[in-house]
């Protein structure tokens, strides 16, 4: 079966893809107790990393998505400790799923990673249609990030004296994109019931997160209180967020594209892990390189 770009998925392609470690593949790691699973600690070694503390870093973010796709982290990232040369450490018993999410938020600096990327991401022509790049995954994260930081803010606005919350929101994209909330939909072409952090890309939701926990920071270092000066400060945070986007990337934040619906976003990530679950059964498996 040949894929776009003219990469042709074989049984050889998809068991013997090398990842340079020793003569042995990603498929030669893996574990078939009970179902097929690979030690995070292999998967170390395969994308680069020298130290398990780092990695810990990809495989944390990787159990975050799992978190914010409503996945049971039981069966994807199973935490065991086992004896490594000797010693007993602390491992993980990763699905084919858990992996591909490791690799996604592994080090793109790493020739390895980008390898494994391309590896999973060409595995099957129906896992390929549903596969969510790096980028995406990220957004799945700030986005999450960004839920629990607004609670955080609204909590303290209305312990410090706003009333009508829609108000304070308002300014803080006033201050940050030039525009109220409800200019800004119209140019991005978001409708009104539709959330406009839904279909922010990575960079804009990341600016967001940052003038959302900075406002926090400034009404508490500052002890605003009061409807108009907390109106006030929403507005200032956003506007040196503007100045400093302006700034650095000479790109302003209403210009930024609008990206894919995060909803989507998780919708195709759910019929991924559905996919690779099939990946391991040995009769799907031969029906995709046939």
């Amino acid at each position: 079966m040949q894929l776009a770009g003219g990469v042709v998925v074989t049984t050889e392609f998809i068991d013997y893809f090398h990842y340079d470690f020793e003569n042995e593949s990603f498929e030669d790691f893996g574990q078939a107790n009970g179902g097929r699973t690979w030690y995070a600690r292999d998967l170390m070694k395969m994308l680069g990393y020298e130290s398990f503390d780092s990695f810990h870093n990809a495989i944390n973010k990787a159990i975050q998505a799992c978190t914010t796709l409503k996945t049971l982290i039981i069966g994807n990232f199973d935490q065991i400790k086992r004896e490594v040369e000797g010693k007993e450490v602390l491992d993980y018993k990763l699905s084919r799923f858990a992996c591909y999410l490791v690799a996604m938020n592994g080090d793109v600096k790493k020739p390895q990673v980008a390898k494994a990327q391309a590896y999973f991401a060409a595995m099957a022509e129906t896992v390929r249609r549903h596969l969510q790049n790096a980028e995406n995954v990220e957004r799945l994260l700030v986005r999450d990030d960004i839920s629990e930081r607004e609670r955080s803010l609204a909590g303290l606005a209305h312990a410090t004296g706003v009333e009508v919350y829609a108000f304070f929101q308002n300014e803080g994209y006033r201050g940050m994109y030039n525009m109220a909330l409800r200019a800004l939909r119209e140019r991005k072409g978001v409708a009104d019931r539709a959330c406009l952090l839904d279909f922010m890309g990575r960079e804009e939701l990341a600016a967001n997160l940052f003038r959302i926990t900075q406002t926090e920071a400034k009404i508490k270092s500052d002890r605003v209180a009061g409807q108009a000066e907390l109106e006030k400060t929403a507005f200032q945070v956003g506007r040196r967020v503007r100045a400093a986007m302006a700034d650095i990337s000479g790109t302003l934040p209403e210009d930024l594209p609008v990206a894919e619906d995060i909803r989507l976003v998780k919708s195709g990530l759910k019929q991924a892990h559905r996919e690779f679950v099939k990946l391991d059964n040995p009769k799907r498996r031969k029906q995709l390189t046939e």
